[in-house]
Formats: C-alpha cells, sequence, structure tokens
C-alpha cells in the first residue's frame, strides 16, 4: 500500500521506467528465438508485478477521490485511517503534529497499520483530520 505522495510518484516513476524495460526484455527474448509462449512463460513474473505496482498506482489515486472500502466489524480500520489520511491531504508530520506526536510514530503506526490499535485512540485520529466515522449494525 503506498502511504505518502513521494512513495506515489516514485511508484510512477518506476512503472514508467519498467514498462519500457520490460519492452526492451520482450524484444531480447523474441530476438533469441523464443516462441510466443516462452515469451509469455519467461515474463510472467516480471508482469505479474508490474500489475501489482499498477494496482497500488490505482488504489492510492481513488484514495485521492476519496473511494474507501466499506469495513466489517472494524477489519481494515487501520487502512481506513491511512485512506482517510491521503484524502484529507495530510501528510504524516501534519498528522502527527495535530496528534501532538512524533512524525516517525504514525510512519511506524502506518507500516503496521495501526495494528492492535484502542477505539480511543482511533477516535482522536479521527478528530484531528475532522472526520466523522458513522457505523450501522446488521443482525
Amino acid at each position: 500500500m503506498l502511504r505518502t505522495d513521494k512513495e506515489y510518484r516514485e511508484a510512477v516513476e518506476r512503472l514508467a521506467a519498467e514498462k519500457q524495460r520490460l519492452r526492451q526484455y520482450e524484444d531480447e527474448l523474441r530476438q533469441m528465438g523464443l516462441t510466443d509462449e516462452q515469451v509469455q512463460r519467461a515474463m510472467a513474473p516480471q508482469w505479474s508485478f508490474h500489475a501489482q505496482l499498477v494496482e497500488e498506482v490505482d488504489s492510492y489515486e481513488g484514495l485521492k477521490r476519496g473511494e474507501f472500502e466499506a469495513l466489517k466489524n472494524f477489519e481494515g480500520l487501520g487502512r481506513l485511517l491511512i485512506a482517510l489520511r491521503i484524502y484529507k491531504g495530510f501528510t504524516q508530520s501534519q498528522l502527527a503534529q495535530k496528534l501532538g506526536i512524533d512524525a516517525s510514530q504514525i510512519s511506524r503506526d502506518e507500516r503496521h497499520e495501526y495494528h492492535g490499535i484502542t477505539v480511543e485512540r482511533a477516535s482522536r485520529i479521527l478528530d484531528a483530520m475532522g472526520v466523522e466515522l458513522r457505523s450501522s449494525v446488521a443482525a
């Protein structure tokens, strides 16, 4: 999961460079006389990694537009907190400042997707971002 604008920019740059590198590699394989099937088999791992990076970039762009996944029984709360920070345009440092903590703490928390976060702490983070989380119960 991309968590910062810097990571996003680096991923976009990597995608462009990698796409060109993959085309060159494919041309080299064809020049070696490999069949289409052999080329596809040789290229599959690289294309898989490339597709994963495309998915991460697309996901980050969706977060910037406010596209969030729904929570079920608080599963994914950490990812939602990260997504909301991105959507609201806060850097990790800005959020840390609003919470009165060190930016490295936010970085660590996000790296672990706020694993084990308390409801009270989640509430403080939401308040700092000016976000109201609503829930519903389905029995």
